[in-house]
Order: structure tokens, then sequence, then C-alpha cells
């Protein structure tokens, strides 16, 4: 059966994003040097259309998740971030499933990516991905409150997290609200002279509490506050 997972970049004290994250500052203030890993293998080059790069363990992980992934789904303030950068063809070449309260007509781009703007729930959105990635993964981008809705409501199979070696010092920290009760067993370890990546299986999960992030609205999961970040 396909897995549902998230790959996310985080600072040594815990953020994956900076302070001030807006569609002109994707990541917010210093977020970006989570990733710095990442811009120079020669994978995640080829999916921003740029040539050359490196090939090397951080490059295996970039390709291997792209491999995998034949959905994605993502927070609308992810989504208006990345809108205005991202290159045609779009770096995921899969459907995307973009988590709002604003219904919006599909977006068709390039390379096989189609962005359909779902307003009915997390649910919904993942039977969509499922549908769409066949016998691929799903791969939840973030933000980290959409990251945060599927671990609250058991709907995330594996959590990858790329810890850089730096202190980002305030932004958004991923772990914020999330319940004591998640179960994390650690699977793989590759680390890098830049990152070391971290993948775990997660094996327990405490329900939500009401009004938790996945369980809010009397009980009725709900998409994404359009403030995802």
């Amino acid at each position: 059966m396909s897995k549902v997972f998230a790959s996310l970049g985080m600072s040594l004290d815990g953020f994956i994003a900076g302070p001030n994250s807006r569609p002109d500052n994707p990541l917010g203030d210093g977020g970006m040097r989570i990733h710095e890993w990442v811009f120079g293998v020669e994978s995640w080059r080829e999916r921003q259309s740029i040539k050359g790069g490196e090939t090397n363990q951080d490059d295996d992980i970039v390709q291997e998740n792209f491999s995998r992934a034949g959905a994605y789904i993502m927070g609308r303030q992810m989504f208006a971030e990345g809108e205005t950068g991202w290159p045609d063809p779009p770096p995921f070449r899969a459907p995307v499933f973009v988590l709002t309260h604003t219904p919006r007509e599909p977006w068709v781009r390039q390379g096989g990516t189609t962005f359909t703007f779902v307003s009915e729930g997390i649910d919904s959105a993942l039977t969509q991905a499922r549908k769409a990635a066949g016998d691929k993964d799903v791969q939840i981008s973030g933000g980290a409150d959409t990251v945060r809705q599927y671990l609250s409501a058991g709907l995330l199979d594996e959590l990858q997290i790329h810890l850089a070696p730096l202190v980002l010092g305030s932004g958004v920290r991923l772990f914020d609200g999330v319940s004591p009760g998640l179960g994390l067993v650690p699977t793989r370890v590759v680390d890098s002279p830049q990152v070391t990546h971290l993948t775990y299986r997660i094996t327990a999960r405490e329900p939500a509490g009401e009004g938790a992030a996945g369980d809010s609205n009397g009980g009725c999961r709900v998409a994404d506050r359009d403030a995802d970040a």
C-alpha cells in the first residue's frame, strides 16, 4: 500500500521557516538558509530547469523523493509563496492538491502538474491525492499547519527531517501543538557535510483533542486556515 509522507527542512532549534513569511518573502526571514544544502544538487536543479549540479548522498535523497511521490498536498500559503517563483514546468511533475477556503479553478501547468484547490478538508484532499498517485506515495509538502493537521489526524505514515546545522532563533516550529502521544521510530539516518537526513516511521498517535489542529470546527477536520507557513 502506498504511504503518506512529509519531507521538511529544519534548523537545530526546531524551526522549518523563519518569521514574516509571505509570497514576497518565501520561508520567512532566514528560512532559505535551512535549505541551502539542496540548491546545489543535480536532481533539485533539474526540477528547477537549471543545468548542472552535484551528485552525492543529498542528491540521492532528493531523487528518491521525487521518484516516489505520485501526488502532493500543500497549504494555501505555501502555494502562494511558490506560485510566482516556480518555473514552468513546476518542480512537482505530478498533481498537486492545495488546501484552501477559497475555491478556484484548477491551474494546469506543463510537465504533468495541475494544481487542484480543495475546500472540503484534509480527508478529501488525501482521497483525491491517493487516487491521482496510483501505486506511488503522497507527499504532504507543507507548510507546518498542513503537516500538523495530517499528523494529528493519524494520516501521516512517515516523516523526514533534513536537519540543517544552524540556529534560526525564531520562526515557525513544526511540532508546536502536536500531541505528546506521537510515536516516532527512527528508520534511517544519512549524514553529509551540510545536512543530516532523518527518517521516522510514525507508529502511535494520540487522538487530537477538541479544538486541535486536526479536529476543529466542531469535530470536522477542515482545510488549512489560509495562513499556513
